[in-house]
């Protein structure tokens, strides 16, 4: 069962939310000074408006018309003010909520590309992927315009709430009480709406999995008439969704109904009050007049946090996800950045993906500078693993793979930084991934000042030069999504062609050309050679003719190397690689 990524906890999350904001405090600053202003100024329209109604209302005076016309100057001063002042908030608090959420964007996908190979394949597919889609997506019209709405409410909560006190303590409880008696239905909303909304996004990464496996691997699912299977699978996981959905649909449907209570009782209530008050002698028309224009704007922040608590809601929810990738602990600790160019040992090597199951036993290899070496040895044998080992993908359950001087006992790969590392040896497989941009772009992701004529040199070199000029703009073409979609062949090319460009001391091919046609991985693999030459290559094969060419070949049988040698030795020695050629060339 895949075990899924960690998930933060709601003061981690808070952390890293402050974090954010501090490292932009200028222009956060900016905002709430912005939005505070236009708030003050929409919240003097009425208390203008007050003064207006007591004066129309009392004795008439000789200047009254000309305080009239100053008054109603005011609020229309004050309309504009408000209105500029909004309109130059949003905009910062948009610019701002771009950079804060680019910024958040960038640090997932730097966390994804640091995370633990072993971490990521335990993870499984679904759960990644909905971290880095589904769940960015439910935060980003929080951090892009939440921003600035949040602010704006809570301001103009506040400042109407002060306005009301300021314009009449008798009359102000009138509006204050009736949204504070809302407050019992938020404390139980947010009770239940956490933990909802984390296990519906945790139900979608499981459907987005269940989706992704399936078309991935759509042949073997023909081939074994595994349809109806995963229909169900499929249908389970949809189910569970569906079930949360409605529960965090009635919860929602509990809040709006509170909420648009608590919008209209303040008016009802300042009004009665304020009637008994008027009655009494206590307060002035303007005063209940004013406070009732309060009331009516109360409504409009109190209608939008019902909106903007939800969304809290579920970006919170994924914002824990998405910290909590952060949260991984390395499998490795980097204490050296040495880079000693000699070729990796590996000394008594076992590693069990799971505790107490073994896959590969006590291995010890030993590889000659300069040399081919072909590992070969049927499916499941160990070879995929040993690979990853000489890599320095994952660390060993038991015993060293090491670089260096042995005398001075040498230097773990995993103790290596990663620049160190990619420096000393570099794995590529048969996994292989197109980049949606040029083809020369995707070919400077191994080394980003290579020239123009240094990506042409590495086509050629994998044999792809000649297909790459037949595009339409040559090395500015666009490739992968939205371009020239590559056939799974030239798509290896390209992969290889970066670990041309890369020039490591080491190479481990795992069945790298698995997906090419014979001939070209032939070519490609003959050409590699050549440039590879006085370098170190380690080649998993899944075609024994690499073994054939290789300068020794190891053999892996249940995790263990069981033979070793030249080509010509193992065959004649009749023993498990003679039994492997024989099967590879009778087919």
């Amino acid at each position: 069962m895949n075990q899924r990524l960690p998930v933060a906890d709601g003061a981690a999350v808070r952390l890293r939310a402050a974090r954010l904001l501090a490292e932009h405090k200028g222009a956060v600053a900016a905002v709430t000074l912005i939005q505070l202003l236009a708030a003050l100024a929409s919240v003097g329209i009425p208390r203008v408006l007050g003064s207006m109604v007591d004066l129309v209302s009392g004795a008439p005076g000789a200047d009254a018309a000309g305080r009239l016309q100053g008054l109603i100057a005011v609020v229309i001063a004050l309309a504009i003010g408000n209105a500029a002042l909004t309109g130059c908030g949003e905009y910062l608090a948009r610019v701002l909520g771009e950079r804060v959420f680019a910024e958040l964007r960038e640090r997932l996908v730097g966390s994804v590309m640091h995370l633990p190979l072993s971490v990521v394949e335990s993870a499984g597919t679904g759960d990644l992927l909905g971290r880095t889609s589904r769940d960015l997506e439910s935060i980003r019209n929080v951090v892009r315009r939440g921003i600035s709405q949040i602010l704006v409410i809570m301001l103009t909560l506040l400042t109407i709430v002060v306005a009301a006190v300021v314009t009449s303590p008798r009359l102000s409880p009138a509006l204050i009480v009736p949204v504070l008696a809302v407050a019992p239905v938020f404390r139980w909303y947010l009770r239940h709406a956490v933990p909802a909304y984390r296990a519906m996004n945790a139900m979608w990464a499981e459907v987005d999995g269940v989706i992704v496996e399936t078309a991935d691997q759509a042949a073997t699912v023909d081939a074994h008439a595994l349809g109806a299977r995963r229909n169900r699978i499929l249908d389970r996981a949809m189910i569970e969704v569906w079930s949360t959905e409605q529960y965090t649909l009635w919860l929602r449907i509990v809040l709006i109904t509170a909420l648009g209570l608590g919008s209209f009782a303040p008016v009802i209530a300042v009004v009665a009050w304020g009637a008994w008050l008027a009655g009494h002698g206590a307060v002035t028309l303007g005063a209940i007049t004013t406070v009732a224009l309060y009331a009516v704007q109360l409504r409009t922040p109190v209608s939008e946090v019902t909106f903007w608590i939800d969304s809290l809601q579920s970006a919170g929810a994924a914002m824990s996800r998405i910290v909590g990738v952060e949260l991984v602990r390395p499998d490795r600790e980097p204490a050296s950045g040495a880079v000693t160019g000699r070729p990796p040992r590996v000394c008594g090597v076992s590693y069990a993906y799971r505790p107490g199951h073994d896959v590969l036993h006590e291995v010890d290899l030993e590889l000659i500078p300069g040399e081919w070496l072909a590992v070969v040895g049927p499916s499941g044998s160990g070879k995929s693993t040993l690979g990853r080992m000489l890599a320095g993908i994952h660390p060993p359950t038991r015993g060293r793979v090491i670089v260096g001087d042995e005398d001075e006992g040498g230097i773990d790969l995993t103790a290596l930084t990663e620049d160190a590392l990619h420096r000393e040896v570099a794995l590529v497989t048969q996994e292989h991934h197109v980049f949606a941009c040029t083809l020369a772009d995707n070919l400077r992701l191994a080394r980003t000042d290579a020239t123009d004529a240094e990506l042409e040199r590495a086509l050629e070199v994998v044999g792809a030069a000649d297909w790459a000029r037949e595009l339409s703009d040559g090395l500015g073409t666009l490739v992968g999504a939205g371009g020239v979609q590559l056939t799974p062949g030239q798509a290896q090319q390209v992969a290889l062609a970066r670990i041309v460009l890369m020039d490591p001391a080491t190479l481990v091919l795992d069945e790298a050309t698995s997906l090419l046609d014979p001939g070209v991985a032939r070519s490609a693999e003959r050409s590699l050679d050549a440039v590879l030459a006085g370098r170190t290559v380690v080649a998993i094969a899944h075609r024994l003719d690499t073994a054939a060419a290789a300068d020794r070949v190891a053999v892996v049988i249940g995790g263990r190397i069981v033979e070793l040698g030249p080509h010509a030795e193992l065959l004649a020695a009749g023993g498990e690689y003679t039994r492997l050629w024989q099967a590879w060339t009778s087919d």
